[in-house]
């Protein structure tokens, strides 16, 4: 059984006490930990940070702390407790950066179908933070409760119809859905491992025989981009259709850094 490391150890405590603690505390510490859409009345500018020690349920989180301790022990003992933490957190904030993105993309792909409502940008921001749920499942009856009076102030409720409305709704639900996990991160770590140990056998539960990591990681990221565009991911949650690119976001990090650090490994810009 492989030693865990100074810096991996401190990281799986620190997860466990955002997942005990905002279990306990509820919903608003999950609200102001999570990484909301950047124009959500939820977001925080500490958010991008937060959700990488935030976890959806016990699957998610020991999924994840398990492949950060098999994982980062030893790209930890290789580099070090401070390159190894640069690394890890520049995986997170790349996962949350493409995650943001893709998001925006897409949600201005779905408000092109209401432009004929020609709603300020004022207007939207409110209609994004209209309440969706009730904290157990997605309730259309209490969004349009809150919609309608402000259709109203507008003048504008004559022009809501069923797809106008069904489009709002949908992209308030979107922008409502927090981002949580150390995923991206993690990605990042199977990216780095394969680089630097590219014949090692590593295996999957389903498969009975050992896959060398260069072949590994790229064939996992495609896994995972198939399954994720189905709303499914093979490690941590991605319910939200778009939280695979996350997962590539972070992978995508993890692949330019080390590229950038074996292309200079041999100069005076080395990370002794």
């Amino acid at each position: 059984m492989r030693e865990i490391t100074d810096t991996v150890k401190q990281l799986i405590i620190i997860n466990i006490i955002f997942f005990i603690g905002t279990e306990l505390i509820g919903t608003q510490a999950k609200e102001l930990l999570s990484l909301y859409y950047f124009e959500s009345s939820k977001f925080r500018f500490w958010q991008p940070i937060t959700h990488i020690f935030m976890h959806g349920g016990i699957m998610h989180i020991a999924f994840n702390m398990f492949a950060l301790y098999s994982f980062g022990s030893m790209l930890e003992s290789f580099w070090g407790g401070k390159k190894f933490l640069f690394f890890y957190i520049s995986c997170g904030l790349g996962a949350a950066a493409l995650h943001t993105g893709i998001s925006y993309f897409e949600m201005q792909d779905m408000l092109k179908g209401v432009s004929d409502l020609n709603l300020s940008k004022e207007t939207m921001n409110q209609i994004l933070s209209l309440t969706v749920s009730d904290d157990f499942s997605y309730r259309p009856d209490l969004f349009v409760k809150e919609l309608e009076p402000l259709m109203n102030s507008l003048g504008k409720t004559q022009l809501i119809n069923d797809a106008n409305f069904e489009i709002l709704f949908e992209t308030a639900k979107h922008s409502q859905i927090p981002m949580v996990g150390a995923s991206g991160a993690i990605y990042g770590l199977l990216v780095a491992f394969a680089f630097m140990f590219p014949n090692a056998g590593l295996m999957l539960l389903f498969v009975p025989f050992p896959i060398k990591a260069k072949y590994f990681v790229p064939g996992l990221l495609v896994v995972d981009l198939f399954l994720g565009l189905k709303g499914n991911s093979i490690f941590g949650g991605g319910g939200t259709g778009i939280a695979h690119f996350a997962h590539i976001g972070g992978a995508l990090i993890g692949f330019i850094m080390m590229w950038f650090w074996k292309k200079n490994s041999f100069n005076d810009r080395r990370w002794n």
